[in-house]
């Protein structure tokens, strides 16, 4: 269960990213709503983390939480910012991928 709920910490890290970038391209009231919408993320974000790493091992979980934000937000930044996606940096965020699963498959918790 707490591997879930690291998983939707991350993608909560994933939404207060996004809410950043969206602040940054609108002004007025609707660049406020994109910061509320980051203050409520955030919080979401690291309530989760703090939940999962009462019983998962904390370099685990905070390597995981950060992969899974970094991947999420680089996907975000390609396909809704519109950042090159060149192949050095789909292979770096795969090989990034392929590093949140060995970790979780080498993590002796449930």
């Amino acid at each position: 269960m707490n591997w879930i709920i690291l998983i939707i910490a991350g993608l909560f890290e994933v939404a207060f990213a996004a809410c950043l970038g969206k602040a940054k391209e609108t002004t007025g009231k609707e660049m406020y709503w994109w910061y509320a919408g980051f203050l409520l993320a955030l919080t979401i974000s690291m309530v989760l983390l703090v939940k999962a790493s009462q019983s998962l091992p904390i370099g685990t979980a905070y390597a995981v939480w950060t992969g899974i934000g970094a991947v999420g937000t680089a996907l975000i930044g390609i396909f809704v910012f519109k950042d090159p996606a060149g192949f050095w940096r789909v292979f770096f965020l795969l090989t990034l991928i392929a590093s949140i699963v060995g970790l979780k498959a080498v993590s002796h918790q449930d």
